[in-house]
Parts: structure tokens; sequence; C-alpha cells
């Protein structure tokens, strides 16, 4: 018979309980101060909800009305150089970070009055809620998006899920940078059932990152209790699995989080790399707004009155009282003051709306309009230092043949010997002598701690670097196939693509991220995919697509550089070309936005890029069509060249676009659009598209080639329009 031992693990999983001794040991003084923030933050948030119902805040206000204890002990252990950042229901976090940010050592709220930079907060948080320029997002953030850096919030996320991976970025970076902080990143009972919490758990463990994962477990995710949600109720057991000590506390307990979160930092410090805390907590409220669950059903009103006994607004105080610390009176006088500096914070935003009783926020707060784009992405002022260089101004003398692949990684390391805060991750790109492709080529020799080679986790590994860009590196990101971009879709597009802009548009976000595709190898259909066109929905994106070694050194010096995320677009059927490169110069940049003309012409333009700039130029002598061909090289909507485009069909008068990829993915479609919106009095001819077929190219080595656009259908589509012309 088989013997079964049960196994054990080393790591710790505790569960923290507070003694008397633990309350005569506190400093009254922070006690009294954390008591001051629980009711600010409560009557902050009934505040909100009143304006909600006055229609005087305009989306959703997700209170955390219940869970206010957890926030304001975590805090009272973190300083302003720790960084946090949270779920869509973040006000409490929020609000107790940032005033512990302004509040000056030694502040006594029983012997001094409201500091004033505590009035500014509760002012400039309300405004951005209400989504008004006064706000620190200047209004676009409003109550789901918060973001004040000088405090350490680095932003909050609406998507459940979206934000643990970005922490572990902000962790990265500081350990780069020798910077002695924590980061914390707070989530709920339904995050932690979300893959990129794991992948944050895991990456924070491997890489030894200095991470606080708190987990609010407020038991429902919207109506869905966690017992449907995982057979596991503990969520704190999710830790030991994965090497990351984990301790559970009442989160209704500000003392206790205190205790846990002193735990959790005392752990880090000593131990190094992440802990894991679960709150055991409650929202008194739906979701959203001001009904309690059991106006929707999911729950009955003994639970919710069970758990309203143990609210931190109530309890706290109590046992405040209880030992002496404070009197009943003082506790009434601190509820006052912060309740009108509330009132204060929304009669400073509203005003009464003419020929009414009701009020209306201040017409002169609101954003202009003229301003809804700015903040997309960035002016390019980073690289107006950068050396441009062409390689028509280029002497032969001074040139040498260089294999595109090998660019790739001499480029790269040439970034990493200039600029200490560029870091490369991917999978297997610290191995198998430069990545599966040879782009990393030489690095693990000169800088193995900047590459880092990542689990299969796109999701999670695009998120760290996210985070990491918004706290001071610049990470380069390998996804090895475009296809699988789309595992990585939350953080590439609901993420890195809109922060700049949601939380105000002020800031740098420099990442860039590289992706081969290889269509026409054999790899079938979810290896093959050009997923640029994809990237070209969400504007924040700059794409560019060197077609030689020359552009490719330009192109991805003025990526690395930049301050806005780059998709740069390699493709397999270039790696092994060559072509001539400046001797001994890697540093030059080719400006984003510039367009070349490869073969002049005046028969037809051919717009195209990557792979198909030398398929085109040869159809075009194949066709015996005097074809213009200009490689488009920055393909983003935003960033394409027009004036080049546009010269070039004022002498041509016709348009062909040349892309080797499935048609329904393509830039094509939105080029042609805008084309005729732009050019049309100077058309003779529809735009002609040339492209591969509606399906993706699979194994089969004749369907793969029917799949895709090659030099037969460049060919075809060049005759096609000159036989009309003529």
């Amino acid at each position: 018979m088989p013997r079964f031992e049960p196994l054990t693990t080393d790591t710790p999983w505790v569960r923290c309980q507070t003694t008397e001794e633990d309350w005569r040991s506190e400093d009254p003084a922070t006690l009294v101060r954390m008591l001051e923030q629980l009711l600010l933050v409560r009557r902050f948030e009934e505040k909100i909800l009143a304006l909600k119902g006055e229609d005087l805040l305009h989306g959703p206000a997700h209170a955390s009305i219940g869970q206010e204890g957890g926030a304001v002990g975590c805090m009272s252990v973190l300083g302003s150089a720790d960084k946090i950042n949270g779920t869509h229901r973040m006000h409490h976090q929020f609000l107790a970070k940032a005033l512990n940010h302004v509040i000056p050592a030694g502040y006594d709220p029983l012997a001094q009055p409201v500091h004033p930079r505590m009035a500014d907060v509760v002012r400039t948080t309300m405004a951005e809620i209400m989504g008004l320029t006064p706000g620190y997002c200047g209004g676009r953030g409003g109550s789901m998006h918060l973001r004040w850096v000088e405090a350490g919030v680095l932003g909050s996320n609406a998507i459940v899920g979206g934000n643990p991976p970005h922490a572990v970025g902000y962790a990265l970076a500081d350990k780069r940078l020798g910077r002695d902080a924590i980061s914390v990143a707070f989530f709920g009972d339904g995050a932690m059932q979300i893959g990129s919490a794991y992948e944050s758990l895991n990456m924070a463990a491997l890489y030894d990152l200095p991470v606080v994962f708190f987990c609010e477990n407020n038991l429902y995710a919207v109506s869905t209790h966690v017992r449907e949600q995982t057979r596991e109720t503990r969520l704190s057991g999710r830790g030991p699995g994965l090497a990351v000590p984990s301790i559970e506390v009442d989160g209704m307990d500000l003392l206790a989080v205190r205790k846990a979160m002193q735990w959790a930092v005392d752990t880090i410090r000593r131990d190094r790399g992440p802990v894991l805390v679960e709150a055991l907590t409650y929202r008194h409220l739906h979701q959203s707004g001001p009904l309690r669950g059991s106006a929707f059903g999911y729950r009955d009103k003994d639970e919710e009155s069970a758990w309203l006994d143990r609210d931190p607004v109530a309890t706290f105080p109590a046992a405040l009282v209880e030992r002496g610390i404070l009197a009943r009176n003082q506790v009434d006088e601190l509820d006052l003051r912060v309740t009108r500096m509330v009132d204060a914070a929304a009669d400073a935003l509203t005003e009464p709306e003419p020929g009414s009783n009701r009020r209306r926020i201040v017409q002169a707060l609101w954003p202009d309009p003229a301003t809804v784009e700015d903040g997309i992405r960035g002016d390019l002022s980073e690289l107006r230092g950068a050396r441009p260089r062409s390689l028509a101004e280029c002497r032969a003398a001074d040139l040498t043949d260089a294999k595109y692949i090998d660019v790739v990684s001499q480029v790269m390391l040439r970034n990493m010997q200039r600029d200490p805060s560029i870091v490369v991750l991917g999978e297997d790109v610290h191995r198998l002598r430069g990545g599966t492709s040879g782009a990393t080529k030489g690095i693990d020799q000169h800088f193995p701690d900047r590459l880092i080679g990542t689990p299969i986790c796109e999701n999670g590994f695009v998120g760290v670097a996210l985070g990491a860009a918004m706290n001071g590196l610049r990470p380069v990101v390998e996804i090895m196939y475009p296809d699988f971009c789309l595992v990585a879709a939350d953080q590439l597009f609901n993420q890195v693509a809109k922060v700049r802009h949601m939380f105000g548009g002020n800031f740098p976000l420099p990442m860039v991220l590289r992706s081969r595709v290889s269509a026409g190898t054999g790899y079938g259909s979810q290896h093959s995919m050009d997923a640029s066109g994809l990237f070209a929905l969400w504007p924040g994106w700059r794409i560019v697509a060197p077609s030689t070694p020359f552009d490719y050194i330009g192109l991805m010096n003025a990526a690395i550089r930049c301050d806005d995320p780059v998709l740069v677009l390699e493709h397999n059927d270039l790696y092994q070309t060559t072509g001539p490169v400046p001797t001994g110069d890697l540093d030059y940049i080719i400006p984003l936005g510039q367009a070349r003309i490869v073969r002049p012409g005046r028969a037809c333009t051919v717009l195209t890029y990557s792979s198909m700039v030398p398929v085109s130029v040869q159809a075009a002598e194949e066709a015996d069509v005097d074809a213009e061909v200009v490689d488009l090289r920055t393909l983003d909507p935003l960033g394409l060249d027009w004036d080049t485009i546009g010269d070039s069909v004022r002498r041509t008068n016709r348009v062909v676009i040349v892309e080797q990829t499935a048609r329904g993915t393509g830039h094509g479609a939105r080029i042609a659009q805008e084309l005729q919106e732009r050019l049309f009095d100077w058309l003779d001819h529809p735009v002609e598209r040339v492209t591969g077929t509606n399906s993706a190219p699979v194994v089969s080595k004749v369907l793969e080639r029917a799949a895709l656009a090659g030099l037969p259908e460049v060919v075809r589509g060049l005759r096609s329009l000159t036989m009309a012309a003529g």
C-alpha cells in the first residue's frame, strides 16, 4: 500500500488579532489622527452620495462605506514615498494616503485646528470625482481613476484585476533605482479570481519585490458571494502556494489592520519579496449608489445588521472612549469639524442654479471641451536633442552592410549602455543566446540583471512594464508573437493606451513593445498575425515598422527615447535581409511620423510598410508600372506622414495600399477613408487595396500562401489600377 504524508511549507500563513497590550503600546495621538481620518472618509463619501442624488456627479459612485477602517489602518504604516494603487472603489485609500502625505509630523487634532492642506485634499479630491478642472487629474479620472503622484498614489483602476501588475512594476522600478519604498496593490475578492492577480503574486515573489497585495474581502463581487466564486474562501491561502507570506486580519478593526501591515512591512524588510494581506471587511451599500444589497435581493437584512454592529465608525471611537483616550464629546467635535470641512468643499464647487432652488456645478470649473484630446500622447519634445539622420545623406564610404536581425540586438545593447533605466522583459529573452530570435544577443553578457526572462503571462508582464514605466524605468517588452498580444489585451489597450489621457496627460509613459510577425513560416493561425492594425485603434499607441536595418536603428532609437508607448513591428521575412548602415553609428534617430519614398514614380502611389516594401518595389518592376513606393514607417493614425503622402498623390492621382495581412485587421481601410477625406479632389480612381484574404494563415503551405498577399497580388493590383487609368 502506498504511504501518504502531508506536505508542509515554511511560508508563513497567519491570522492577526490584537490584544489589550497593543492598545497600550500605541501613541494616543496616532489613534486620534486615525479616528479623524476615519470620520472624514465616511462623511466625505456620504456627501458624494448626496451630490449624486442631486445629479451633481456624473457617472457611478462606488462608496467604500464600511471598509474605511482597513484603509486608514493600512495607510498609518506607509510613508509618502511608498506607492499604492487601487480599484474603482478607492476613495478611502486615496484620502487616507493623501491626508497622511500633507499632515505634518506632530499634528494633534485635539489641540490644533484643521490643517489647511487637509481641506485642500478634500476639495481637490471632490473636484476630481465630480469631473472638474481643480481635480488631481483635471476631472478626467473621476471617481474610479484617482492619481496623485506626490502622495504616492500612482492610479486607481476601473478594470477588476487590472492594477496588481502595475504595483509589481512600481516595486521593480524602486528596487532597480535603489529606492527604499514599498508598493501596495488594493483589490477585492472578485479580483483574486482573475489571472492577473495570480501572475502578479508569482512575479513579485519570483523577483523578490517589495509589494503588499492587500485583498479587501468584502464577500461580494457585485452580488456574487465569495462562496460562489471559489471553493477555498480563505483567500490569504493563495499566498503560501507561491511562497508569499500571508496574513488574515479583521478589516473592520483599524488597529488590527495597522498591526497586520506592520507585520507585512517588517516581513518584506527582513525576508524580501511580497506579502499578501486579506482584510475581512464589508461594504454596507450596494456596488454603486446609496442602497443596501438587501434592496437587490442578494443579501438579507440580518447579515447587514450583524456587520453594521461591527462598523468601524461606531466601534473604533467607542474603543477610544472606553480606554480613556478620548471623551465622547471630543469624538463629536472631531466628527463635526470634518463634516464642516466636507460641506465647505461641496459649497466651493457648487452654486445656486438661477431660477431654481437647486444648485449646480460652478460653471467656471468645468474643463474646456476644446481640451478633450489633450494628453492622448506627448508632443515629442523629448526627441528634440536627438540627432536625425537619413540614408540619402550618408556617403557610400561611411556605410557598411548589416543584417537586420543583428542590428536589432546591437541597437538595444547600445541603448542599454546609454541609459541605465532601460530594462528588457519577455519570455525567454534571457536564454537561448539572444532569445527565440536573437533579438537580445550579447545583452546577457553585459546587463544580465536588466534582462528579465518572465513566466508565460503576457497580461501580467505587460502590466508590470506599465507600472515600471510610471515609476521611472524605460521598459522594452518583447511579445514573442503578435497573436499573444490578445492575451495581454487588457493591459495593452485598457491600460497602456489610456492611462496618460485619463490621468490628465501630464506625465511620461516611456514603454516600447517589440513583436515579430511570423506570417509565411508555417506557424498557423495563432502565431502568424500582424496585430499592428489593432494597436492603431487606440491613439495612445505610436506604431513604427522598420523595413531596413538603417531604419530599424533610427526608429528604435526614437521609440526608446519617446515618452509615449511605441509598438515596434518587426517581420520575420526581414530578419535575414541586409542593408547599408553607418559604420560605427548606432545613435541617430529617424523622426517618428516621417515616411520615405523608396521608389519615385508617376503612375500611382503605393503606400506600404514592413516586409511589403521590397515586395512592392519588385512588383512595380515586374508589372512595368512607374509606381512611386512610399514606406510609411509610422503607422499610427495620428502619426502618418500626410505631407509626404499628399505630395505623392498630387503627382500620381492614384493610390494602392499594400499589406500582407488579413483584410479585416489591417490598416488599409482606415488609410483609404482618410485619403478620400483629405485628398479626394486629387484622386482620379478609387483607392485600391491589396491585402491578404479574410482568413488567418493556417499550417498548410498552399493555404497559408493563399491567405497572404504577396508579389503576384501586388502585381495584379498595380496592373488593375493602371489599366483602368488607360
